[in-house]
């Protein structure tokens, strides 16, 4: 067994790992530096014919490309239709809608379900962002529950980050792996379910364990809150039309996966090309950006000049967000060229030891190593890219959907968030806790979601292997 792909591998985690955590050198920078690391040791060590970097620097840059034509477009839209849901007062709308539905004695099902649902195309700390003051009006006004509450917006937007495109690392998993795109978003939603239930009850033990008061944080006053609690739903857009730019196309894709897999051309028709136009993943998404930015528009009372220019805002971040994550795929691109899934697939063959639990692994410890779970997702998916690959597992010999393998990627990106993620100081500083008390509620509950959601996908991969037939 040759060594060469594994030295590879430790040379490019760990400048990633170094050059991130230590030297906090920008992620893009970090990643396609570490594909070239990987692609030049790989070269060398194989004695490939031609200049062994100039050969690693021309595929990371085929590799990086390919990677963007994937992705740029979907994570484009989705950041306009983040930010129109946001500064139309849609986000705001579902999230008092659904606190209104559930009752503030089950305020905190309502905080989870609105934070799940919004953060499929709007970041974490966005949503985070959003919810917090939210979360803090209510605690202000029932004088309890803050801890329980906190922890309920958490898990429901940590969950859907990590386990539902078109958010960047499950997107990058999936082009990784090949995966069905409306697949792994009815996947990853069903598979975010019980580890939800999970920190709801975990929420409720916290809240009544810790102890912790209301504080105020980021940039909420507690002056501000009653104010923010009694904000009049009535100015916001209506439920349906703040659903409709994420609903529709999740639905779109959805449908048009559930066709192409279940129906017949001749079945359906013209019907059949309709919903496979309206259905791919580009069109589905530009339609849903369409109509956030009517909503924006329309209750933000914008002129066209006014309202492009105000989309310049999500479009610069999405730029950046593409470039990391094109940079990752790269990384996993080059990971996958170096042969490590070869070798690690020959290493644990017949030794009945579970791929699922394989990639839970290296997606946590990657976690743990860097703090960034899109980073942990980039790496895992293309260690576990090349193994599937080796196996063939798109012909049933690993005996279970790979739907699988992509969920315990995304759970174990999730694991062990500590002081190297900036989640957990958007988290320390937006609530007011102290780094303790993060660690106590935030730690602590995205890593029993982790841990819940192993358990849950190595039970699920046993008993359903093929849940989309």
């Amino acid at each position: 067994m040759t060594l060469a792909p594994y030295f590879a591998l430790f040379l490019g985690i760990a400048f990633v790992v170094i050059s991130i955590a230590v030297f906090r050198v920008h992620p893009f920078i970090s990643l396609i530096l570490a594909a070239v690391i990987v692609g030049s040791a790989t070269n060398l060590l194989t004695e490939v014919e031609g200049n062994a970097i100039v050969l690693a620097v021309r595929d990371t840059m085929t590799q990086f490309g390919n990677m963007a034509a994937g992705i740029a477009w979907i994570i484009a839209l989705a950041a306009v239709i983040g930010y129109c849901l946001m500064e139309s007062g849609a986000a705001d709308r579902i999230v008092r809608t659904m606190i209104t539905t559930f009752g503030e004695e089950r305020a905190g099902i309502a905080m989870l379900v609105s934070a799940f649902f919004l953060s499929i195309p709007v970041f974490f700390d966005t949503v985070f962002y959003l919810m917090v003051p939210l979360a803090q009006a209510l605690a202000f006004r029932l004088g309890k529950k803050y801890v329980y509450f906190i922890v309920t917006v958490c898990a429901g937007a940590v969950i859907t980050h990590c386990l539902v495109p078109p958010t960047p690392g499950p997107l990058i998993v999936v082009e990784a792996l090949g995966l069905n795109l409306g697949f792994t978003i009815i996947g990853g939603i069903a598979l975010g379910i019980v580890p939800a239930i999970v920190a709801l009850r975990l929420g409720r033990y916290l809240d009544g364990k810790l102890n912790i008061p209301l504080r105020e944080g980021g940039m909420v006053k507690i002056r501000d809150l009653e104010e923010i609690a009694n904000k009049d739903i009535n100015d916001l857009p209506g439920l349906f039309i703040s659903l409709l730019p994420v609903a529709l196309p999740v639905f779109l894709i959805s449908l048009d996966s559930f066709v192409s897999e279940f129906s017949s051309q001749e079945s359906l028709g013209v019907l059949y090309s309709l919903i496979g136009i309206l259905g791919f993943k580009h069109v589905a998404m530009f339609l849903g950006a369409l109509l956030a930015i009517f909503l924006l528009a329309r209750y933000r009372n914008l002129d066209r000049t006014t309202l492009w220019k105000a989309l310049e805002s999500p479009l610069g971040m999405a730029g950046i967000i593409i470039l990391i994550t094109a940079a990752g795929g790269a990384f996993g691109g080059m990971i996958r060229q170096s042969g490590i899934g070869e070798s690690i697939a020959a290493l644990t063959e017949g030794s009945g030891f579970s791929l699922v639990l394989l990639a839970w692994i290296i997606a946590a410890v990657m976690k743990l190593a860097q703090g960034s779970s899109t980073t942990a997702m980039i790496t895992t998916s293309g260690i576990m890219a090349g193994i599937l690959a080796t196996i063939g597992a798109g012909s049933g010999s690993l005996g279970y959907d790979p739907l699988y393998i992509f969920a315990s990627i995304a759970f174990g990106s999730m694991f062990g968030s500590w002081m190297n993620d900036s989640g957990f100081w958007i988290v320390c500083k937006m609530t007011g806790f102290s780094e303790a008390e993060t660690l106590k509620t935030w730690t602590l509950s995205v890593s029993v979601i982790s841990l819940t959601g192993l358990i849950q996908v190595l039970f699920a991969s046993a008993i359903a292997p093929n849940p989309f037939g």
